[in-house]
């Protein structure tokens, strides 16, 4: 449903600032980076984010992601660069003169998200206009509606849980000589290999302790 899924397709963004939100809420944070797809939004803070989006949206409530494009910057700071890029290509149109501050595909969304004309010329900007393109990058909102479907998932919730299972042998405490590891427990870390150690540390200490009965 998003409407900028065709012109965004295959961008991706790097040392941004993600926060989602639930009935305005915040409910998680990531900084790092990000990917726009054909059906939305992926890459690394979007899987660490997506967890909290599921249960979100299993709840009914309206979640929205909410992306600072220049989070090392304060608004204080960003206007300040703002201003000298204005500065510097004042005789040039608006999306001409961002060209130092975004990607060249993400200029046009985010001009019409500030409810600003990309081919207005510079020197015309009022700080009104100024104030809502500084708005736009320190808050580009994305709502999410959907998750994509378990086919897709690369870490899932749910399994056997882990107050069931003795964490030193892996061993369940309620049926002798059964021993869990993995995804098959209730265990979803965090993004960037914890899974796959989770994986490895609970096969080995399940297999080491079964291999001592």
């Amino acid at each position: 449903d998003y409407p900028y899924v065709d012109d965004l397709q295959g961008l991706s963004l790097r040392n941004v600032q993600g926060t989602l939100t639930a009935d305005g809420e915040k409910i998680g944070s990531e900084f790092g980076e990000m990917l726009f797809t054909h059906f939305g939004v992926s890459g690394p803070i979007i899987l660490s984010l997506s967890n909290l989006a599921a249960k979100a949206l299993d709840e009914g409530k309206e979640v929205e992601l909410h992306i600072d494009l220049k989070p090392a910057l304060s608004e204080e700071k960003l206007d300040a660069r703002i201003q000298r890029d204005f500065t510097q290509y004042s005789k040039k149109q608006l999306a001409n003169g961002m060209k130092d501050l975004l990607p060249q595909r993400l200029i046009p969304v985010v001009c019409d998200m500030a409810y600003l004309d990309e081919e207005k010329f510079i020197n015309q900007i009022s700080r009104e206009e100024r104030h809502r393109l500084l708005a736009a990058l320190k808050n580009f909102c994305v709502p999410i509606t959907s998750t994509r479907p378990l086919a897709e998932a690369i870490v899932t919730a749910g399994g056997v849980s882990v107050k069931e299972i003795n964490p030193k042998t892996m061993e369940s405490k309620l049926i002798r000589g059964l021993h869990f590891a993995g995804e098959v427990m209730d265990v979803d870390g965090y993004t960037g290999g914890y899974n796959l150690q989770a994986a490895f540390s609970s096969g080995h200490a399940a297999g080491m302790a079964a291999a001592e009965e």
